[in-house]
């Protein structure tokens, strides 16, 4: 008798345990051999393995499950948990979600002096989520091309684009073509562009180096990918997971330093692969970086007249 009432125990114990467990489906807007799907990989074994009994991560899959574009939207309706994306994906939603772009500031801090807060309460009011944490960092954009310049004018050449960098390669004369990552390759290819936006890293995740002849010096702007998670969700959440959720995303954000490294690496990489660099004049070089910028507020301010100017207050150095 004591023996079955142990065994019931046991039977109750694990079943309790199950029904308490809540598993968040987690979907990649990046495909899965990037850089930041590996890093994405090593923090949901980590939590799963902790998290046993209490959360799991059930990662779906990257743009062959669902097209970058609409992650945003699937986050915000609660069709997936959590997305790793990054804002300009869901401008759609929320045109300061492109803002991000713009921190100068690394996420350690932005955690720290009120920005997340007001992120969040953005994130909350406009898109329906919780923005958990930045999972890359000190990481400028570039733009790539197959044909060379001389100064920081675009005018004749299609640039393929993201909302992240239109208005102000628009500002330097280009004809701009948005289309997803996967098919920048063909458009190189085939000559529809001439060139493409993209951080420091990631071209040979996407094998666009085989097609791309230069860099343009310097770089611009913060490549900004983040996990947002479903409000709904996350307030349905117990007091327990959400510490445990947080803790490994805080430890993501916490080692976003080792892009420093990554990003020496691929500077390397592209002079090994025969990409070569364009360096303006520093007066011209000054001109570029600051009209980067200056294209970049006045857009996210214009975009956003209630929280634009908060945001760059909390975003600048």
């Amino acid at each position: 008798m004591k023996s079955t009432l142990l065994l019931v125990a046991a039977a109750l114990a694990a079943s309790l345990a199950q029904a308490q467990e809540t598993s968040l489906r987690v979907v990649s807007a990046f495909v899965e051999n990037s850089q930041y799907v590996k890093n994405l990989e090593g923090f949901m074994k980590k939590l799963n393995a902790e998290g046993k009994g209490t959360l799991q991560l059930n990662f779906i899959g990257g743009p062959k499950a669902m097209p970058p574009f609409e992650v945003g939207n699937a986050v915000r309706t609660g069709v997936i948990d959590i997305a790793m994306t990054t804002g300009a994906f869901y401008t759609n939603i929320m045109p300061e979600a492109d803002a991000l772009k713009l921190t100068q500031i690394p996420a350690t801090e932005l955690r720290k002096n009120g920005a997340y807060d007001l992120i969040n309460k953005i994130w909350n009011e406009k898109a329906n989520m919780q923005y958990l944490g930045r999972v890359i960092d000190f990481t400028p954009f570039h733009l790539y091309l197959t044909k060379k310049i001389d100064k920081p004018d675009l005018t004749g050449l299609k640039i393929r684009i993201t909302p992240v960098y239109r208005d102000f390669f628009q500002a330097l004369g280009a004809t701009v073509v948005q289309t997803a990552p996967g098919e920048v390759y063909t458009a190189l290819d085939r000559g529809v562009v001439d060139g493409y936006g993209w951080p420091i890293n990631g071209i040979f995740d996407l094998n666009w180096h085989e097609k791309t002849k230069y860099r343009v010096d310097p770089g611009f702007y913060n490549a900004e990918v983040s996990l947002v998670m479903n409000l709904d969700k996350w307030k349905a959440l117990t007091a327990a997971q959400r510490d445990l959720l947080m803790k490994h995303v805080i430890a993501l954000e916490a080692a976003n330093d080792s892009w420093k490294k990554v990003n020496e690496d691929d500077i390397r990489r592209q002079k090994e692969a025969g990409i070569q660099t364009i360096s303006f004049d520093p007066a011209s070089a000054k001109q570029y970086y600051d009209k980067a910028y200056e294209v970049g507020w006045a857009s996210a301010i214009k975009s956003s007249p209630q929280y634009g100017a908060q945001m760059r207050k909390l975003f600048s150095r």
